[in-house]
């Protein structure tokens, strides 16, 4: 099946393929470098340093303060509004919401680094194939991913999404009336129009993925 602009459509033997003019390439890279800057770096493995003993390093067990990551990186348990029965008289909520907090800090102690850096990956698989395109007469190319690209790629848009909602303040109920809108001059369009677009792509990836 040829490749289409815009849209993930599945290859023969597994994997997908897509059309990407020179612009969509050029940001495409750039969204993912700043995905890259926004995860960090990650924490290099010190010369002589235990290789075993770094897989088990705990991680931070506060969110981020910065909405994007935390969008990235939420609390897996509760959030700052769970009231229950564990709650006394004097202070409702307050019992099981500290039970729930004490929880989430606990699991992202111990899972927010490996997260990380699959996130790290995911999004540094992506800059590196489109720096591995080779560009047709009119600079654009066609992308053509593995299956196993293809499940890196879903990640990276994934993550690119959730930071520009975020960024946008997007939530489930608003993202597909008022984004659609938006006026030619609101400052928001550009990143709307990105939001939007990586919303296309994602989904159509995802398409080629099914049995």
């Amino acid at each position: 099946m040829a490749a289409h602009p815009g849209t993930f459509v599945p290859l023969k033997g597994g994997g997908a393929a897509v059309a990407l003019d020179e612009v969509e390439i050029s940001i495409l890279r750039s969204l993912a470098v700043q995905l890259l800057e926004l995860i960090g770096p990650g924490d290099a493995l010190a010369e002589g340093a235990d290789p075993l003993a770094a897989l088990f390093a705990e991680g931070p067990s506060e969110p981020p303060s910065d909405p994007a990551l935390a969008r990235l990186f939420p609390d897996a348990y509760g959030g700052p509004d769970v009231a229950g029965p564990a709650a006394s008289a004097d202070s409702p909520g307050e019992g099981l919401d500290e039970e729930l907090r004490a929880r989430s800090a606990e699991f992202r102690r111990f899972t927010e680094n490996d997260l990380r850096a699959r996130k790290r990956d995911d999004a540094l698989a992506m800059v590196h194939k489109l720096d591995s395109l080779t560009a047709g007469g009119d600079g654009g190319a066609v992308l053509e991913l593995t299956e196993d690209d293809s499940r890196q790629w879903l990640g990276a848009l994934n993550d690119l999404r959730l930071a520009i909602g975020a960024r946008l303040e997007v939530t489930d109920e608003d993202e597909s009336g008022e984004l659609y809108r938006l006026p030619d001059d609101d400052p928001r369009k550009p990143m709307v129009m990105a939001y939007l677009w990586l919303g296309g792509l994602q989904e159509t990836l995802v398409e080629t993925l099914l049995p």
